[in-house]
């Protein structure tokens, strides 16, 4: 089989330029909300994930799905922070026992409110999680109700600066620092004393929601888990930290990206539609072309080889073209709710080369369904008719 030149369907697009850029549109802003939606996910689930370490286990009451759900006692603490492969700083066990809270905080963007995640953690929460640094101020002092702030926090919510007293729960607090997590999930959260947090919001003495130990190393999880099975004295589950977050982001990211999806299908339909209108417009317009390069050898296979090279071509501009112009929302910071905390997140978007991939992919396949009919209806040109034209 000849194959037809591929610098004619340069030269065809090239002198159908009108009809090639409305296509050429239509699929760059398909491609453009695919991949911005896939991006939001993807910035969503990164942040959550990031939150945990594969140096840490959390532990939760059995049976329980998130933080919010669960409670475990002082006692249940004491022997944890005994069992096998929990890490030790000066002799200390590295355990944070932690409580949350969902408060009020006004957004600075709209000055209205927005749930914010309040932890109470241990004072030795900073050793237990050594991603999380204080970059102004100082750490809150144990007893007090005194507050550390994520980064993002002190970003989006008014009144959180150092030195601010803020109210909440019943209780005045005043802002001693901001931490920096690395742009996890806890640059968004309020720390302060777990048991100064119990006692604003009077909930039971030594009564907590999860704890988190550091580990000797990642192979030790599974030695601590099973000595935790094992021990009858308790009833809680076991998991690592980063798997843990992971999960708590499946639900938003799920959601995002079947919205994501069903919207794209629907500004795909367009775009194949326009492919659709460029391709068949070519071949009304080339008749005479195709005949000639038909009695001169060429093939109907080759014909429909040279109009789907054109499709992909036009899609592979516009797919690029729908990569580029989002790509400068990359780390763009937003936020949305967390549905398992019902707390406000602060995220960016994340594009990465696999997404941007992902996006020409799918603007060749809109190429190829908008070509490919066109294309066999060329290859069908009655050769003899369309010469007696000439």
């Amino acid at each position: 089989m000849l194959a037809i030149p591929v610098v004619y369907n340069f030269r065809s697009a090239k002198a159908r330029w009108t009809s090639a850029i409305v296509a050429v549109l239509g699929i760059a802003g398909t491609v453009g909300v695919f991949v911005a939606m896939l991006a939001l996910a993807k910035g969503f689930q990164a942040t959550l994930v990031s939150s945990g370490s594969p140096d840490n286990a959390i532990i939760l009451r059995a049976g329980s799905n998130s933080e919010m759900e669960s409670g475990i006692s002082l006692s249940n603490v004491n022997i944890l922070q005994d069992e096998p492969g929990v890490a030790r700083k000066n002799g200390q066990p590295l355990i944070t026992s932690e409580v949350v809270v969902i408060a009020p905080f006004p957004l600075r963007s709209t000055h209205t409110d927005a749930n914010v995640q309040v932890r109470g953690v241990s004072p030795n929460v900073i050793t237990v999680r050594p991603n999380v640094r204080i970059v102004k101020g100082r750490m809150f002092r144990p007893g007090l109700a005194e507050l550390v702030v994520g980064s993002n926090a002190v970003k989006s919510y008014a009144g959180l600066n150092v030195g601010n007293k803020v109210r909440f729960g019943g209780g005045e607090w005043t802002v001693t620092g901001v931490f920096d997590a690395g742009g996890s999930a806890f640059d968004s959260e309020v720390w302060c004393d777990a048991n100064v947090l119990d006692g604003v919001y009077k909930r039971p003495n030594n009564v907590f929601q999860s704890a988190t130990v550091h580990l000797t190393s990642p192979d030790a999880f599974q030695k601590f888990k099973d000595a935790v099975s094992k021990d009858p004295r308790l009833n809680v589950d076991v998991s690592r930290e980063i798997d843990y977050y992971a999960k708590q982001s499946q639900t938003f990211t799920r959601l995002i990206t079947i919205l994501g999806g069903m919207v794209a299908a629907i500004m795909a339909i367009g775009a194949i539609f326009g492919a659709l209108n460029t391709m068949y417009s070519a071949v009304a317009e080339r008749t005479r072309e195709i005949a000639v390069m038909r009695a001169l050898g060429f093939g109907a296979a080759a014909v429909v080889f040279s109009f789907l090279i054109e499709a992909l071509l036009i899609a592979f501009v516009g797919g690029a073209l729908g990569c580029l112009a989002v790509l400068p929302l990359n780390g763009f910071t937003t936020g949305a709710m967390n549905w398992q905390t019902f707390s406000h997140l602060a995220f960016a978007f994340k594009i990465t080369p696999k997404l941007m991939a992902g996006g020409i992919i799918f603007a060749l396949g809109m190429g190829m369904l908008g070509g490919l009919v066109p294309a066999v209806h060329a290859a069908r040109q009655p050769v003899s008719q369309a010469l007696r034209e000439l």
